[in-house]
């Protein structure tokens, strides 16, 4: 690495050449890399029926990549779960589709509506509502279904508070519910998979990434993402502090103004509680020094969800989040 690194930086339908001037930071990917790669082969190692969760999003984009460079040149050893609200982006269910489609991974769908059709949750009604809390009993559905005992999930510690308590191998009972005080030690990095029957363990590779992390491993590795986190045009109104897009599930109250702006996403969830931030960067170089120099994070910015009281996110983990 003793030289500038030509790499190409991919956004969807384009692609630029990047000349990597600082190849520090391309070491410390590539150790940050190393690390993911011999957690997923640890986990695959001690566990039987692992799943990977998928959102088509970059966290999970970049996950989706390690896991294919741990078992190169096999096929992944385990299939792809997406649990779907039914009120996602429809350029992020095309991408979805379109990589399945070239890459030939087993997808597995667990719809949001099915448990909806089936009692198994109740759907809220009024402005601001949204499905996202329901995933959670459709995941958990969804894995004991297939009897997966263990998911890899793309969450970081920097994203929010409750998510820097988990430990690489997080550890959920016969409920899929998490206990932040019974937690495993994981000193020197090695980690104790064992668990009991009925238990589940989420595994989290990235933990130790950083926005900005999985952003230059996207320009290094050129990864191709889902066009609605490049800046685009796009129809929107704002609601507590936050920029929905509108659609048929977001709809504006009488006091809600509809504005046309150029705008992306920093994080993709549920079109309900996510939203955009005003934006021009329509590369992965523009993304990057946009998020150098923000000093909200993604979360913050974009996730209504997490506003709904200080440990939101803390207690959706508790009932078995993801």
């Amino acid at each position: 690495m003793g030289g500038a690194v030509p790499r190409r930086s991919r956004r969807e339908g384009t692609s630029a050449v990047t000349v990597v001037d600082n190849p520090v930071w391309v070491d410390e990917l590539r150790a940050l890399e190393a690390e993911a790669v011999h957690i997923i082969r640890e986990v695959v190692a001690e566990l039987e029926r692992p799943v990977l969760l998928f959102s088509a999003g970059k966290d999970s984009i970049v996950l989706l990549r390690l896991a294919e460079k741990a078992f190169r040149p096999a096929p992944l050893p385990f299939p792809i779960l997406h649990v779907d609200t039914g009120h996602n982006f429809p350029e992020v269910i095309e991408f979805r589709d379109r990589l399945v489609a070239d890459t030939g991974h087993r997808l597995i769908v667990a719809s949001v509506q099915d448990s909806i059709d089936r009692g198994r949750v109740t759907e809220a009604d009024g402005p601001g509502s949204s499905r996202n809390r329901l995933q959670t009993r459709t995941l958990l559905d969804a894995l004991e279904e297939h009897r997966f005992d263990a998911a890899f999930g793309g969450a970081r510690r920097d994203e929010e508070r409750a998510r820097a308590k988990e430990r690489v191998l997080s550890f959920r009972d016969e409920f899929g519910q998490w206990d932040p005080r019974s937690q495993r030690p994981e000193p020197w990095s090695l980690y104790n998979g064992r668990i009991r029957r009925g238990e589940q363990v989420r595994v989290f590779p990235l933990s130790n990434w950083t926005e900005i992390d999985v952003w230059r491993y996207i320009q290094l590795e050129s990864l191709a993402l889902p066009s609605i986190y490049f800046a685009h045009d796009r129809q929107v109104f704002e609601r507590d502090g936050i920029l929905l897009g509108l659609s048929e599930y977001t709809i504006p109250t009488e006091d809600e103004t509809v504005h046309r702006l150029r705008v992306r996403y920093r994080t993709v969830g549920d079109l309900t509680i996510t939203g955009a931030v005003r934006s021009d960067a329509d590369d992965v170089d523009g993304v990057i020094a946009e998020i150098a120099a923000a000093t909200v994070s993604e979360r913050g910015e974009t996730r209504a969800d997490d506003r709904t009281s200080a440990a939101a996110m803390e207690d959706r983990k508790r009932e078995g989040y993801f």
